[in-house]
């Protein structure tokens, strides 16, 4: 339960004003593991929102949501991204998140107790993004992440 309310107090600390609405939403579905050695669940619902150009002086945004994890149970996780390249139709980011993944952060071979340090590359293209996650456990090779996202502002 401690580690739930630093977690949450770390996430609204990092979130920009209530007025200021997130500038996307974007809707996990699911994901694959790369050279799994055990089961995984890959459907993984879960909802995102991002604030675009929000942190280090415009340079990178801002994520949080939660979402069902890979074992089944609830997590949470924040994020920032940061552009390679950004065009109308599509981008290309490098991204770092912390996850909290409760009960099973014994399964990273990288986490401190139940969070877990996570970083990759993302891509969009119109609606549709995906994540590639190297070493995304002591179990895979990599995970992919995929789903919908939309812009909440024109």
């Amino acid at each position: 339960m401690i580690r739930s309310a630093v977690f949450l107090s770390l996430i609204l600390s990092l979130a920009p004003p209530a007025h200021a609405g997130p500038d996307r939403v974007s809707i996990l579905l699911g994901s694959h593991h790369v050279n799994a050695s055990r089961d995984f669940e890959e459907v993984n619902p879960g909802v995102f929102l991002h604030w675009t150009n929000l942190l280090f002086k415009g340079r990178a945004d801002l994520s949080f949501g939660a979402f069902r994890n890979s074992y089944g149970d609830g997590s949470l996780a924040v994020s920032t991204a940061f552009p390679i390249v950004r065009k109308d139709a599509w981008s290309f980011d490098l991204f770092t998140a912390l996850a909290w993944y409760p009960g099973n952060g014994q399964e990273f071979s990288h986490a401190i107790d139940d969070f877990v340090p996570i970083a990759g590359v993302q891509a969009r293209y119109k609606n549709v993004f995906m994540q590639a996650i190297p070493s995304g456990g002591q179990a895979v090779d990599a995970t992919l992440t995929f789903g919908l996202t939309f812009a909440t502002k024109d």
